[in-house]
């Protein structure tokens, strides 16, 4: 098994995703649990670099934009790759986009040096992910993933981003996909 990527993330709490329709086959949709926010992803560190990174987090909080952030989600998009080959469909974010925008900003470099990992130059892109296709998912799989991403309307789902957690994979990969190890109140 290849090592376990470890990310910051905010949780998100996903009780929409219940009525939503099943995703096509070579998809899988997230465990309610599992859906979060991705503040910074910190790949496969290890757990001591993660938990620094963590830590950094910790510190240097006081000094991002404080407080619970209210948001909604909007249209359901392919990300990671291109249209044709992407490797999640996620929520973007209508509002709130840009509050998340800025703690990400005011946060992420200080985590990835306390990582040992290279910044990220690219600005911020807030989304949910709700699921991925399957590694042997082929073209006619994603496209019908993003059919079935076009019937979702997500627009008006409100949530309240209140903490912030440290997320590796779970041990019990059938059922859920990740795991909290540590967690912070905004």
């Amino acid at each position: 098994m290849p090592r376990p990527n470890w990310f910051l993330a905010f949780p998100v709490e996903a009780g929409f995703l219940a009525g939503s329709p099943p995703p096509p086959p070579g998809f899988r949709l997230f465990p309610a649990e599992d859906v979060h926010l991705t503040l910074v992803f910190l790949g496969g560190c290890g757990e001591e670099v993660a938990q620094r990174a963590f830590q950094a987090f910790e510190e240097r909080l006081p000094q991002a934009p404080r407080g619970s952030i209210p948001v909604s989600l909007g249209e359901v998009a392919p990300m990671g790759g291109s249209r044709k080959d992407y490797t999640a469909l996620s929520a973007l974010l209508e509002r709130g986009r840009e509050q998340v925008t800025a703690f990400t900003l005011a946060l992420r470099d200080a985590i990835t040096d306390a990582a040992g990992l290279r910044r990220q130059a690219r600005p911020p892109k807030p989304h949910v992910t709700l699921g991925r296709p399957k590694r042997r998912a082929d073209v006619a799989h994603r496209a019908a993933g993003l059919e079935w991403a076009a019937g979702l309307d997500l627009r008006g789902i409100e949530r309240t981003l209140e903490r912030v957690a440290l997320y590796t994979w779970s041990e019990t990969r059938r059922e859920r996909l990740f795991r909290i190890v540590a967690e912070l109140g905004l």
